[in-house]
């Protein structure tokens, strides 16, 4: 069964006397354990399909399953549920609470779900050494380099071990240098068996991924192994 898998899926805003079709019939199949980049270019429709396999939004008409349940359907708590238990959200803008020690903005998650206080902490912590940040958990996110507030995100995306991750422009706001580390970061997780979707207008962070799926006016224009993956499967 695929992790995820959309049917002739569309996406229509009416727009005055108008009709915008931000996606047009997108037919997808990714599976457990791949690392796909989405990308294309602003206005593509790359963000539309995010928001989709997300469940921040539902199509206009078309189907979607993700783990087999057709959320498609779903009504706005049953996305919410879906959302905490199934995908972990990597941001640009980190979208971190700016009081609060990196420990307790990767617990947020948890402290959603209902888990016990008694284990919040512990599973924070070890999402926090999962990315190499244990030693700056009770600093605040005024208190970390963009990179770390970055890594704090990728905790807090991690703790409830989620289905898939999916990053939003991951390296966004950091410098070069930082994008390295951070993408290195999300490689490293692919190769421990997380399913990753990356969404970006980058090639050079697109082709990290073992597939991309190029987005261009509403439709999947090419679906390809990256160069090294295509030798890996060969």
């Amino acid at each position: 069964m695929p992790l995820i898998e959309t049917k002739d899926l569309w996406k229509t805003y009416t727009m005055g006397s108008e009709q915008v079709h931000a996606l047009s019939g997108v037919t997808i199949t990714i599976e457990k354990g791949e690392y796909v980049a989405i990308m294309g270019p602003s206005g593509s429709g790359k963000s539309t399909l995010m928001n989709l396999i997300g469940c921040l939004d539902t199509p206009t008409q078309g189907e979607y399953y993700l783990n087999g349940k057709q959320v498609s359907t779903m009504n706005d708590d049953e996305l919410a549920g879906i959302r905490n238990r199934e995908i972990g959200f990597v941001f640009q803008t980190f979208n971190l609470l700016p009081r609060a020690s990196a420990l307790h903005n990767v617990e947020l998650p948890l402290i959603y779900n209902g888990s016990a206080s008694a284990d919040r902490a512990a599973q924070a912590e070890s999402a926090l050494t999962k990315v190499e940040l244990a030693d700056r958990m009770h600093h605040k996110p005024t208190e970390l380099s963009g990179g770390q507030r970055q890594r704090v995100a990728i905790a807090r995306a991690l703790v409830n071990n989620p289905s898939l991750l999916l990053a939003d422009e991951p390296t966004g706001n950091l410098d070069s240098k930082t994008s390295i580390e951070i993408m290195k970061l999300i490689d490293d997780l692919h190769k421990q068996g997380n399913t990753i979707i990356i969404v970006t207008h980058e090639r050079d962070i697109a082709t990290r991924a073992h597939r991309v799926l190029s987005i261009l006016d509403g439709q999947i224009a090419s679906d390809e192994l990256t160069p090294e993956n295509r030798r890996t499967v060969g």
